[in-house]
């Protein structure tokens, strides 16, 4: 049975359509990935999904209900948690309180209960050791293990991370694709917006690839990488 299904969703902003008219179907354990030139559309479909911004037409389904106008804490409560391209911390507070407010406010944990899942996100994400330190104090990939961290601590089902692995260093970037694969092992359904292809490649069970908001192709890693049209549209490459 699919995790999630949009039918035909769609998001105008005026006269301007930033997703048109996309369905798309991803099955409880599956990583999909999602990729298209910059102005795809991606973050805009990230935000459908996690409720961020509301549909102008179409539906969503999630875990087999409509929740199309379901709101962000609603969808979060139900299991939809994500990540966010640029890191949000609350920076003055310390990364084991940044993970209990997730547990709290994500999940709806009480306070007792968000101190054992803070913890062991912590053990999980590599994290123990920075569990006292001021978020805004970290270094970039302890900023994004804390943006991981953050989402794995509201228990969802469904994780939407957007770019996780950008502004990594090549060791970094490998020991992000590590962690996210013992991820995965858990049987969370994970959908990874990424630019760093060869993480992405080395995780997604399949790609769906958009443009100018529009569906391009879907299909295994294999057969996306190696179609003319994302190698012209994605790539820039002049076949």
């Amino acid at each position: 049975m699919a995790i999630l299904v949009l039918r035909s969703v769609s998001k105008l902003y005026g006269a301007v359509k930033v997703t048109d008219d996309i369905s798309l179907s991803v099955e409880r354990g599956e990583t999909l990935g999602i990729l298209g030139p910059n102005g795809a559309g991606k973050t805009t479909l990230f935000n459908l999904i996690s409720g961020d911004v509301p549909v102008t037409t179409g539906r969503i389904e999630y875990d087999g209900q409509d929740v199309t106008h379901l709101p962000p804490h609603q969808r979060c409560r139900r299991g939809i948690g994500r990540s966010y391209q640029v890191p949000q911390p609350f920076g003055n507070l310390s990364v084991f309180e940044n993970l209990v407010t997730a547990a709290c406010f994500g999940a709806g944990r009480t306070e007792r209960e968000a101190w054992g899942t803070a913890v062991r996100v912590l053990e999980q994400t590599g994290l123990s050791r920075h569990a006292n330190q001021r978020a805004g104090s970290l270094t970039l990939l302890d900023r994004k293990r804390l943006e991981l961290a953050r989402a794995l601590a509201t228990e969802p089902q469904l994780l939407l991370l957007d770019e996780i692995a950008g502004g990594l260093t090549e060791p970094e970037a490998q020991a992000l694709v590590q962690e996210l694969k013992r991820i995965k092992a858990s049987g969370i359904t994970m959908i990874w917006i990424e630019h760093v292809v060869h993480a992405l490649l080395a995780l997604a069970d399949r790609l769906f690839v958009i443009n100018f908001g529009r569906y391009l192709i879907q299909g295994t890693p294999q057969v996306v990488m190696g179609d003319l049209e994302v190698q012209r549209v994605y790539m820039g490459l002049g076949v």
